[in-house]
């Protein structure tokens, strides 16, 4: 079992905090979703995690397996298992998608690595996940919409099994048909491989494929309230404005 443990971190970019005392851990074979308002810190978490150097770690440390991961690079840190399924994927034309994973493999696995099945399984995952089969000979990303980013995000986690799968609104710029390939195949992955998942979200509706057993509201940099799925509806119903009023009157009352 991995556990991946954010230990009171704060963190500022550009001179700004963001991060203020975030504290998370996160088990093997468990699903949280993080939620809450727009700038609020839920992207910048997961570009921490992975270890990019526009975000300045103040005070705190990232723990993977007990062991402080808050100084490596992300290379590294994807060496271990962690992966994330980012919120808008780059566009990198001459590097094609299988190109980009035949390294990747090859790299991990080293003399376990075989052609033959790396080809089989990638093609029987972008049969899974409707894509078009001439999207894996392409420069990554390279003329693809919003829905075929996300859903290259989901093949490149199939391909590379990690351990851990950070998904930074993995939902937004999908339609309908899409937004249930993405999910379906993200819990599929899930059931398989019982990695943990950290969900970045603002809406329900991913949440009705992808089931977190522990939410968590985020807001103003740290988390401010967690729960089973039924803090989804509450949220929901009445939005983040009761929490937000909640905080404050906390505040007045110190």
């Amino acid at each position: 079992m991995h556990t991946l443990k954010i230990d009171n971190l704060y963190v500022e970019t550009d001179g700004k905090e963001i991060l203020k005392g975030f504290n998370l851990e996160i088990n093997s074979g468990e699903i949280h979703a993080i939620m809450g308002p727009n700038g609020t810190g839920k992207s910048t978490l997961s570009k921490v995690i992975m270890g990019d150097k526009n975000y300045i770690i103040k005070k705190g440390n990232i723990y993977f397996d007990g062991i402080s991961i808050t100084d490596l690079t992300p290379d590294k840190r994807a060496q271990l298992g962690i992966f994330l399924g980012m919120q808008l994927p780059l566009e990198i034309p001459g590097v094609t998608n299988a190109d980009l994973l035949r390294t990747a493999l090859n790299t991990k696995l080293g003399d376990e690595f075989s052609l033959m099945p790396f080809i089989k399984k990638m093609d029987k995952i972008v049969k899974k996940l409707k894509m078009n089969k001439d999207m894996i000979h392409r420069g990554i990303n390279q003329g693809f919409s919003g829905g075929e980013r996300k859903k290259n995000e989901i093949l490149q986690m199939y391909m590379l099994e990690p351990n851990t799968v950070i998904l930074d609104e993995i939902d937004s710029g999908l339609d309908v048909d899409s937004l249930k390939i993405v999910g379906t195949n993200v819990m599929d992955y899930f059931n398989e491989y019982k990695p943990s998942i950290l969900l970045i979200t603002h809406y329900q509706r991913l949440l009705e494929y992808i089931k977190p057993e522990f939410v968590h509201i985020m807001i103003n940099g740290k988390i401010v309230k967690s729960g089973s799925f039924s803090l989804v509806e509450e949220i929901e119903k009445n939005g983040y404005e009761s929490i937000i009023n909640m905080i404050e009157e906390n505040k007045s009352n110190e």
